[in-house]
């Protein structure tokens, strides 16, 4: 999961261009060929695991582990994901051709990323039809043109103690292996409605709702809006009915690494055999040879959280938010896994990519029935250094061989038989910021709907680990520009904020939601981003993000 993407979208999700350029054996070698050519490494890590029974369909949890991938952050052609998934609705029957929707975000680094650093951050990654728009959090959508806003008012915001950046949600600069744990899990918190923007189509109730379990939040962060699945149906009736605001979530899930772009370099040498260097890539690993990567894929029924959050809605006793465990499903590991990771040229067709021999230095494993990880090869890896001695480097020299069925592969090879004439041991690969650091601005215009009604209180300001500050202001939950731009009408919109209210006198941010990990450490987000309410905006008020620029 998730998990990713065109260059302009921010998820871990979609198919990847893998690819190598080979260019023949000769005896003698042209200068252009032995000076180190610009290329990347990319492909997926895939992960199976158990299936689930078909009625876990309300969403699901994972805990995945969160380390800088990269030595160095590049600069913003990197792009790649952590561990994730993709929740697709599911179909009983078979659903029509030529629609794609889900959610597929999650940790990880992207072209449109302004603020990166080697510390992961994370998105949510809503798809609506074949990506007309997609959403990544409060006021981040496809683009960011706010004439011609795609998802950015799809997500609401809901907890009154996080902020969320629209460069991504921030974890703990230097996080380095813990793990992080989300999940999303529908709550009814609108009713559903017979028509849609006037028209004649339905909207479900169904508020996915993205739950966090780190070490320093817990608990519900933001929603999906229904109408965010439910709008293309306006255009296209009859597609009613077949999106996430009235569908159940399919119960099992692909889990993968997604990764799109790493750098590197590929040269010759005299004899014309072929070198590739990659840029310092990492992987935790304790001095055991193991480490959770992934840890407690989980499904859930609707007796998880949506039963008694709606008999309370309903006059019931206050659900305490607690998931129940009772009503879940943990997928089993069997140590199988696979690598897709490929070194080439950009642009190289797809029938000439040579995969990279993964299995040489890392072996999957089950660590215990629900956690998932690597062991490496003593030989192959190096440790970090003792800032981060938590972490293995994977080889960073390959050669182009053949296998015993001629195909062509990436192998391994020792720094020292490198042959010098490639050049390889020289290139650097430094660290540098984005080339685009400029401001994200929201719309300032006096008759905006982020400023009718506008906020409460503010403005506010906060100074990020990623050497970002994010202004933001605090706002009545129903007067957010997202429920705004929600196709609810002005009773509606009351109606969700008095459950809203009942939320947040309920379930504060220590508590527990998501059955919690049995093994390793929670990662922590940035404490920059956790927020108090200001005095007599405890209830009923979020903190909303209208400014996030670099610290001048």
């Amino acid at each position: 999961m998730g998990s990713f993407v065109p260059n302009v979208f921010r998820c871990v999700g979609f198919p990847v261009c893998l690819a190598l350029l080979w260019v023949g054996h000769s005896t003698k070698v042209a200068a252009d060929e032995a000076t180190p050519q610009s290329a990347e490494m990319a492909g997926y890590l895939i992960v199976p695991h158990g299936k689930v029974r078909e009625n876990y369909n309300a969403g699901y949890s994972m805990y995945v582990a969160a380390w800088p991938l990269l030595k160095n952050y590049p600069g913003q052609e990197f792009q790649s994901g952590l561990f994730g998934t993709w929740m697709f609705a599911r179909y009983d029957e078979p659903k029509p051709k030529k629609l794609y929707s889900d959610v597929e975000g999650g940790l990880g680094w992207w072209r449109d990323t302004r603020f990166a650093t080697e510390t992961p951050k994370f998105i949510m990654g809503g798809v609506a039809l074949n990506f007309s728009e997609w959403a990544n959090g409060p006021g981040a959508g496809k683009g960011r043109d706010w004439k011609n806003p795609k998802g950015h008012y799809a997500i609401a915001q809901l907890s009154p103690w996080l902020l969320w950046p629209p460069d991504g949600l921030n974890l703990k600069q230097g996080t380095c292996g813990e793990l992080f744990g989300y999940g999303y899990l529908p709550l009814p918190l609108v009713a559903p409605k017979k028509t849609t923007a006037g028209k004649d189509v339905p909207t479900g109730n169904n508020c996915w709702t993205l739950f966090l379990n780190t070490g320093n939040f817990k608990g519900p962060a933001t929603f999906f809006l229904p109408y965010f699945w439910s709008k293309p149906t306006v255009e296209n009736p009859k597609l009613a009915g077949m999106f996430l605001d009235t569908r159940p979530s399919d119960p099992n899930r692909a889990v993968q690494m997604e990764t799109q772009h790493i750098p590197a370099y590929i040269a010759k040498d005299a004899k014309g055999d072929t070198y590739a260097r990659v840029a310092p890539t990492r992987f935790p690993g304790e001095s055991s040879g193991n480490s959770p990567l992934l840890h407690r894929i989980t499904a859930y029924s609707k007796a998880a959280l949506w039963d008694r959050v709606q008999a309370w809605f309903d006059g019931g006793p206050p659900a305490s938010g607690r998931i129940d465990p009772k009503a879940s499903s943990v997928s089993t590991f069997d140590g199988q896994g696979g690598a897709t990771w490929r070194i080439y040229h950009s642009g190289t067709p797809g029938d000439k990519r040579s995969p990279i021999a993964w299995s040489s230095f890392a072996a999957p494993v089950a660590l215990d029935q629900a956690t998932y990880g690597y062991t490496w090869a003593k030989d192959s890896v190096t440790r970090a250094d003792a800032k981060d001695k938590s972490l293995v480097t994977l080889p960073e020299y390959y050669r182009l061989e053949k296998d015993k069925n001629d195909r062509e592969l990436w192998v391994a090879v020792n720094p020292k038989d490198l042959p010098a004439e490639t050049g390889l041991a020289k290139v650097d690969f430094p660290k540098r910021l984005g080339a685009d650091r400029n401001p994200y601005v929201t719309p300032d215009e006096a008759r905006s709907c982020w400023k009718t009604p506008g906020p409460a209180a503010g403005p506010f300001k906060a100074k990020l680990g990623d050497g970002s500050v994010a202004t933001y202001y605090w706002y009545r939950f129903a007067d957010q520009p997202a429920l705004m731009n929600a196709d609810l009408t002005a009773d509606e919109r009351e109606h969700l904020q008095k459950r809203v209210e009942m939320l947040h006198k309920t379930w504060t941010k220590e508590r527990e939601y998501l059955p919690p990990p049995k093994v390793g450490k929670l990662a922590e987000l940035d404490p920059a981003v956790i927020v108090t309410p200001p005095k007599g905006l405890e209830v009923g008020y979020v903190p909303i993000v209208v400014r996030q620029a670099a610290e001048k």
